[in-house]
């Protein structure tokens, strides 16, 4: 008995469903969370953490995973974890000690000069916008 090119696209099509859903009832929540993450971030049009370059403009968008705030001897600062589920970037205000809104678990975009300082990945006084939700 022979297949037809349409049966067996039909076959492969829900053999893939049945693995790809298989994969999210079996996939631990740290998971699946990036995959979601990383949806968002092509369907918005950013770049992931992971493609950014030092010294490049960049639009990321993700969730907050800490916010610290930072006494300093000179300048107090605002330190807000960031993942996309490709990677993390530390958002950083200068001379704010806290920012209505900014608080884990938040979904925002932020635009900035992506930089390196002490090894992480930082935006300093970014633009943002948080999400709804």
């Amino acid at each position: 008995m022979t297949e037809t090119r349409a049966e067996s696209a039909a076959g492969q099509s829900a053999r893939g469903w049945l693995s790809r859903t298989l994969q999210k009832l079996t996939a631990d929540d740290q998971t699946v969370d990036a995959r979601e993450l990383q949806s968002d971030v092509a369907s918005a049009g950013c770049a992931p953490v992971s493609t950014c370059r030092k010294g490049e403009v960049v639009t990321v968008t993700g969730r907050i995973k800490s916010v610290v705030y930072t006494p300093r001897e000179t300048v107090p600062t605002l330190e807000a974890e960031l993942f996309d589920g490709s990677g993390s970037v530390t958002l950083v205000w200068l001379g704010r000690r806290r920012i209505p809104g900014i608080e884990p678990g938040r979904r925002l975009t932020a635009r900035g000069r992506f930089a390196a300082f002490e090894g992480r990945q930082v935006i300093y006084n970014p633009w943002y916008e948080l999400s709804a939700g």
